[in-house]
């Protein structure tokens, strides 16, 4: 099937999968600075990277995201990400600078580049697809529907289903499936064309000049768990 082209805003795929690698972290911030770069981690973790990683996220080893650690940057979104600026270091006011963070090089941060004090520990994943991801036995939550296409179209979000149902989705789904409400026809067959299709974003259809979106509903597919087991109805044997 085809892979979904976000930057182009368009795609006809009825299925993919994508994943996160596990968390990695191969240096600390002593000496020269944290360098979780790709080259040092296929190193360490040879059988848990892919060749060509799509996306990346960083985060403290204990946890905090970026985000929630006050970071700045000068582009961070999901699927691009470029070089970092400034954040703010521990509790001090003192800014310090990411050197460069991105899902081709890793994560470099400097102790050379900060004011007061050195970078902080992180860990780093990132996204790979198949076949890094296909051998993975998926459990299928249930059928979503929490939008209709009127207004802009049709928003099945992930973040969205998620605080609508807390609970009932993986962290990290690996695989997602759209179908019309009405028909239950497959997503990529009604000819219709998709901002976004990935089990890590969600599922949206927006109406333009040329089309009006039809009522879809979504599932994930999440790696078969023992946790899942309450929360997956579905398992695909294929």
């Amino acid at each position: 099937y085809k892979i979904c082209n976000v930057h182009l805003h368009h795609c006809a795929i009825y299925y993919l999968l994508e994943c996160w690698t596990d968390w990695m972290d191969c240096d600390n911030p002593t000496g020269t600075g944290d360098w979780e770069t790709i080259s040092n981690l296929k190193k360490y973790y040879p059988k848990d990277m892919c060749p060509n990683p799509t996306a990346i996220e960083v985060a403290t080893v204990d946890g905090i995201s970026m985000a929630d650690a006050g970071n700045v940057f000068y582009a961070y979104t999901y699927k691009i990400i470029h070089n970092v600026s400034v954040t703010v270091c521990w509790m001090l006011m003192v800014f310090y600078i990411w050197h460069r963070n991105d899902h081709i090089t890793g994560l470099i941060c400097k102790n050379a580049d900060q004011e007061k004090c050195f970078c902080r520990d992180y860990k780093v994943r990132f996204v790979c697809y198949p076949p890094f991801c296909g051998n993975q036995k998926l459990c299928w939550t249930k059928w979503y529907d929490r939008d209709n296409p009127s207004g802009t179209g049709d928003w099945e979000l992930l973040q969205n289903l998620r605080n609508e149902n807390p609970g009932e989705i993986c962290a990290d789904p690996i695989a997602i499936e759209s179908r019309t409400v009405d028909t239950d026809t497959p997503a990529a067959t009604t000819g219709q064309d998709f901002l976004h299709f990935s089990p890590t974003t969600g599922f949206v259809c927006k109406n333009g000049p040329n089309q009006y979106c039809r009522d879809y509903k979504v599932r994930f597919g999440c790696p078969c768990k023992p946790v899942l087991a309450e929360l997956a109805v579905e398992r695909d044997e294929s």
